[in-house]
């Protein structure tokens, strides 16, 4: 038995790893593609087929990967008991705030299609360091488990 939840522990964390990096690699994709929507004309057909793209980033890598990370990531911690693991804390604290950095780039790319252009493309230049900063203080918490 002790040997099945070994080789179930190493399948949820394999599959957990490739859809996070599934999910990075839309994340950093999204901002690219909303400055190339954003320094398209409005209603240009270039805009268009930047919204079409955002789109079926949004609906086919992201939205998926994002609820595959969730659910393996909640099994992993369940399965190993680590709930109360300090790291873990600021582990999930960190995903949480990746989530909603994804539904706001999700919904900035809603306002471009429509038109709306709230932010500068240096600010969406910025935005898209976001994935990468949190993605190396996400490791180092399960790397090194500070606390």
């Amino acid at each position: 038995m002790q040997s099945a939840l070994a080789v179930t522990y190493l399948w949820l964390k394999a599959g957990h790893v490739i859809f996070v990096i599934f999910w990075m690699a839309g994340l950093f994709m999204l901002p690219r593609y909303l400055v190339y929507h954003q320094e398209a004309e409005p209603g240009s057909a270039e805009a268009a087929v930047w919204a079409d793209r955002e789109r079926k980033l949004l609906k086919i890598i992201l939205l998926p990967s994002i609820v595959v990370v969730w659910v393996l990531g909640i099994l992993l911690a369940t399965t190993q008991n680590l709930w109360g693991e300090g790291w873990l804390h600021a582990k999930v604290l960190f995903v949480l705030l990746l989530s909603g950095y994804h539904g706001y780039m999700a919904g900035y790319s809603r306002k471009l299609a429509k038109g709306h252009r709230p932010l500068s493309g240096k600010q969406l230049r910025l935005l898209n360091e976001v994935p990468g900063v949190a993605a190396a203080l996400i490791v180092i918490l399960v790397i090194v488990r500070p606390f």
